[in-house]
């Protein structure tokens, strides 16, 4: 099995070496610099240096002790990166006042997490998905998973009761990056007539063996599994499952791997 990488990992990776998956396109951050263009202020060079070692800045905010707030992104997770005045040192992490407060929390909201999110929550949309629940189920739930991966087989199993219930619809991005037969499997599912069923049977006889896989992954499927886990890099996850889903509050939030104890709730909401 492809294990998922603690995110204190993942952080020092993307800071330390050129991130592995190339953007798809987003905007231009609005504290980068323009070139040519006098009334667009320097880059600092302590920002330049880690917009080179992978950290990708989506804009400024004031800060009440003169350093220059820059709300970035690393491996998919919000950077708060605090500026000195000469450019030339950063402070990265958290800022707190006197209170405890952290005083980037709602900018990096704001011009990161929120952005980021709503285009997190298009990609995994537009994928090649299948259905595991009701379709008017009133919480929907992304799961990048492989049918070898018997972490998955466990969520898939945790979630019974929210999904036979009505309440949760887990829809089921499926890759092959597990075992050889991995992608053979999940192109039968695929190419079922009945998708949602043939994913049943692979889930209910996981400890059997699951599904049978085709002979040959047909051109259709592979290019459709080669999507998915494009999609499943581009979101920084390094294995499977890879869950994606919205909070009581409507942000959405990322798991890596399977969930546990109260965090499973608060993937699948109240039980």
């Amino acid at each position: 099995m492809i294990r998922s990488r603690t995110a204190l990992f993942l952080l020092a990776a993307t800071l330390l070496a050129p991130a592995a998956c190339a953007r798809d396109g987003g905007a231009v951050a609005p504290a980068a610099e323009k070139a040519g263009d006098p009334a667009t202020p320097a880059e600092p060079e302590v920002v330049k240096t880690l917009r080179g070692q992978g950290v990708e800045f989506m804009g400024t905010f004031d800060t009440p002790v003169g350093l220059t707030g820059y709300a970035g992104v690393a491996g998919q997770r919000p950077l708060a990166v605090y500026v000195s005045k000469d450019g030339q040192h950063a402070i990265v992490g958290t800022l707190v006042n006197a209170k405890g407060e952290d005083v980037g929390a709602a900018k990096l909201k704001e011009l990161v997490s929120g952005p980021m999110g709503a285009k997190m929550w298009q990609r995994v949309e537009a994928s090649h998905w299948v259905a595991d629940g009701k379709a008017d189920a009133p919480r929907v739930v992304y799961a990048f998973s492989d049918p070898n991966c018997p972490y998955c087989n466990r969520f898939w199993e945790a979630a019974r009761p929210w999904v036979e219930s009505g309440k949760v619809q887990i829809r089921q991005i499926l890759v092959g990056v597990i075992r050889e037969d991995s992608a053979n499997k999940a192109a039968a599912i695929l190419g079922a007539a009945s998708p949602e069923k043939a994913l049943q049977e692979n889930e209910r006889n996981f400890a059997r063996g699951g599904i049978r896989g085709l002979a040959k992954v047909p051109a259709e499927a592979e290019a459709r599994l080669r999507d998915n886990e494009l999609a499943m890099l581009e979101l920084g996850f390094q294995g499977t499952p890879g869950i994606v889903f919205k909070d009581a509050a409507g942000t959405v939030q990322t798991r890596s791997g399977l969930p546990q104890g109260e965090d499973l709730q608060e993937v699948l909401g109240p039980h």
